[in-house]
């Protein structure tokens, strides 16, 4: 297999994600199953509705998603132990580390339920949310959330892609950072409809929660790379697997730098995408125009996957 796999993170929610799939393959339906069994509540039935934009259900649905489709994938020959590598937007490194054997399935959606719920919890403890750079480089991110840092928490939070740059933190600050942003060469600051202030100090007491729940879970090392969102480089072991995890909650996510590592650095130019949606395949495209990512979001997508 020469392609990496890449698997996306939340905000690649929808109601209904998952269910054509579970209704057209067992090894789909088998995954979903597991996960309502280890939630001890029903995460298939979650997902059906509008329920799936919660945090808390959104990052467990997502992964169980990615799952369900990757297992009828594997069902079809598919052998991600040859993988270059695996990589996963914020939520999705818990993906790929599961894909890549170092958890199991039912721990890492536990990890991401708890997560998805810590995460939650930081978001009405402190008023924050994320606003997205349109056309912005890293320097000048890093310029307005300097801006906004005299406001209150605001930092640099995804450097996702060129031209796609967010910024992270209290709402104060953020308001800042979008009555500045003209006239540092910001072609628009849009406010995301999320939970709150993701991969900021904002996120502190959910990166406290997590470390001691990681510390609870049994890891192995991971039999193919994976890249973390941290470092933008393959992680070595359970402690660093650990340790960057942690880190990852209130830390910006270089998925840019991780994606260059891999062409630049292995010489990766095809990527599959299992997962709802595409947002992977296009972020691809502006990293990288001569790479080719292949989606698997939807089963009609198993004739080109």
């Amino acid at each position: 297999m020469n392609e990496a796999i890449l698997f996306p993170g939340q905000g690649a929610q929808f109601p209904g994600m998952g269910r054509d799939w579970c209704e057209t393959f067992p090894a789909a339906r088998a995954v979903f199953d597991r996960a309502d069994e280890a939630l001890g509540f029903p995460l298939s039935e979650a997902c059906a509705g509008d329920e799936v934009h919660r945090t808390d259900v959104a990052q467990p649905g997502i992964l169980a998603t990615s799952a369900a489709i990757l297992s009828v994938l594997r069902e079809r020959g598919l052998d991600t132990a040859a993988a270059p590598l695996c990589a996963g937007l914020s939520l999705g490194e818990y993906t790929a580390l599961w894909c890549a054997g170092a958890f199991s399935l039912e721990d890492a959606l536990r990890l991401v339920r708890l997560r998805g719920e810590a995460m939650q919890a930081a978001s009405e403890a402190t008023e924050s949310g994320m606003t997205s750079l349109i056309g912005a480089d890293e320097e000048t991110a890093r310029t307005l959330a300097a801006v906004g840092a005299e406001h209150g928490i605001c930092q640099v939070a995804n450097l996702n892609a060129p031209g796609q740059v967010v910024v992270s933190g209290e709402n104060a600050a953020l308001d800042a950072v979008e009555a500045a942003a003209r006239e540092h060469g910001v072609k628009r600051a849009l406010r995301l409809t999320v939970a709150g202030g993701f991969h900021s100090e904002c996120m502190r007491p959910a990166a406290d929660r997590l470390a001691a729940a990681l510390e609870e879970v049994e890891i192995a090392a991971p039999v193919v790379p994976v890249v973390s969102n941290v470092t933008a480089r393959p992680v070595e072991g359970p402690d660093e697997i650990r340790r960057n995890l942690t880190e990852q909650i209130c830390a910006p996510v270089l998925w840019e730098r991780s994606m260059r590592w891999a062409v630049d650095e292995r010489g990766v130019t095809a990527f599959l995408e299992p997962g709802p949606g595409t947002v992977l395949s296009g972020l691809m495209r502006r990293i990288e125009k001569g790479a080719t990512v292949r989606s698997a979001a939807e089963p009609a997508d198993l004739d080109t996957a």
